[in-house]
């Protein structure tokens, strides 16, 4: 057994567990996100790769450590652990895209294209609905009848200008990586904890975005209007779709 390798691996495994469950407990609970989100993505980002690079680089070192003149053996744990987590980006990835597809589908069959809008889809429903489909130079904005008759023209603008943000962003790459990292530890209580941290956060940047050329006040009561303030990214410690209404209309 080497001593080195076995520090180092109990080191690294201590910086999983705190990237793992201390670190986004703190940062879930913090106030300053709701005013920062950019900054608080990237934060999310380097805490879920440089956990998972810990968790892998610890197995990489522990198995050095207990077999150190077998190079094969000693990569053997870590590497299960690189190749599924990479299995489940991958998978998720495909599965995203194959829903997306069966989505635009559906709604070339179920909605009609926005005479005054380009990019935009008009769907037949009654409820208020407002989103956007991803799908890099050709993404569209889905809007609902119900929207145009429960909102007014400024509203109206104002959501179109939130969803295109959420495209122009490429806001579905982050959401989808999260997706991938829950996917895989569905048992964690902290993946899911991230998703929906994440999911809010990339509301407020798009808020963000929409709030350069619509007023607050008005972006606002577009959200109220969507339903989009309870429910949506909120996480057991702090309710961001709340955080996100009160910087709109503080």
């Amino acid at each position: 057994m080497t001593v080195a390798a076995l520090s180092s691996a109990i080191a690294l495994a201590l910086v999983a567990i705190f990237l793992a469950w201390p670190a986004p407990m703190v940062l879930s609970r913090a106030e300053w996100p709701a005013h920062a989100p950019a900054r608080a993505l990237i934060l999310w980002q380097v805490i879920a790769l440089a956990g998972g690079l810990s968790m892998i680089g610890a197995l990489w070192l522990l198995g050095d450590a207990f077999f150190p003149g077998y190079p094969i053996l000693t990569g053997i744990p870590a590497m299960i652990l690189a190749l599924y987590l990479l299995a489940h980006l991958v998978v998720t990835i495909v599965r995203f895209e194959r829903q997306r597809r069966r989505h635009l589908q559906l709604l070339l069959l179920l909605s009609s294209p926005d005479p005054n809008r380009k990019g935009t889809l008009v769907l037949d429903d009654n409820a208020p609905v407002a989103y956007c489909l991803p799908r890099g130079i050709g993404s569209v904005t889905v809007l609902s009848k119900g929207l145009f008759d429960s909102l007014g023209p400024a509203e109206l603008d104002a959501v179109i200008a939130h969803e295109r943000a959420h495209v122009e962003q490429r806001h579905e790459v982050l959401l989808v990586s999260f997706k991938a990292w829950r996917s895989a530890l569905p048992w964690f209580p902290m993946a899911a904890l991230a998703e929906g941290e994440v999911e809010a956060l990339v509301e407020m940047l798009a808020d963000d975005q929409a709030r350069r050329t619509q007023p607050d006040d008005v972006l606002a009561r577009a959200i109220l209007q969507v339903g989009r303030v309870e429910g949506e990214g909120s996480s057991r410690s702090r309710n961001r779709q709340v955080d996100r209404f009160r910087r709109l209309a503080p």
